[in-house]
């Protein structure tokens, strides 16, 4: 069977990793740690980044959902006077590659199967290069991928269309022949920036008709991508 592609690009948190299950739960425990048992400080650093405490659920607007390691690190420093903007960054950084992962689908058989259809695969983040190397080691899937790369790993951040150009080189395969997938806008002007297919997917923050406007398919999750892929 002939597939819409040779190449599948995966944003990594609200793709191939629930974004709540996986980085809401996270963020509880990190504005604690960075709030000192200090219950306003909390509230005040929930504030900056339009975190849900009693929820325990970022807000879709939160500017963490679709930024870089270094924005959520601005936005904290704001509540954070005493502290320098490179030690929350280091905070954020060794902290995010210990989260507790939960995979949208079991990712070993399902890429697996992907690459057993020969396509190639690569991971694409506005998280750091070093945590999404430590999150995708820790679920075993890391030597899956042909290409992995983070907003600090010299290819530029989503939207900007560049990282995603980059993978495209890395598999030599053109970017029309490469699907973005991805839980947001960002993943997706990106994609569509860089001349790609582009599939949304649920399992992040953005609503469907959020994503669709930009997207060639909104799906559940990424475990209907390989049907979309042969349709």
């Amino acid at each position: 069977m002939s597939l819409r592609a040779d190449a599948v690009l995966f944003d990594k948190d609200g793709t191939l990793f629930d974004f709540h299950a996986t980085w809401s739960h996270w963020a509880h425990g990190v504005l604690h740690d960075l709030a000192a048992g200090d219950g306003g400080l909390a509230a005040r650093l929930a504030a900056t980044i339009d975190y849900d405490l009693a929820a325990r659920r970022f807000r879709p607007t939160s500017p963490v959902v679709a930024g870089t390691n270094h924005e959520a690190a601005e936005c904290l420093a704001r509540a954070l006077p005493g502290r320098s903007l490179a030690a929350i960054e280091d905070h954020l950084r060794l902290s995010a590659a210990r989260a507790p992962l939960a995979p949208a689908v079991p990712l070993v058989p399902y890429l697996d199967g992907l690459r057993g259809r020969g396509l190639r695969l690569g991971v694409m983040t506005n998280d750091t290069e070093y945590g999404a190397r430590a999150h995708l080691g820790a679920a075993g899937v890391l030597e899956r991928f042909d290409f992995v790369a983070g907003f600090d790993s010299g290819f530029g951040a989503k939207p900007a269309p560049a990282p995603l150009l980059a993978f495209a080189r890395a598999v030599n395969v053109a970017p029309a022949r490469v699907v973005m997938v991805g839980d947001s806008p960002h993943d997706l002007i990106a994609g569509r920036r860089a001349g790609m297919a582009c599939v949304g997917v649920l399992t992040g923050t953005a609503a469907a008709e959020v994503l669709a406007p930009l997207a060639d398919a909104v799906l559940p999750d990424i475990g209907h991508l390989p049907g979309w892929l042969g349709a």
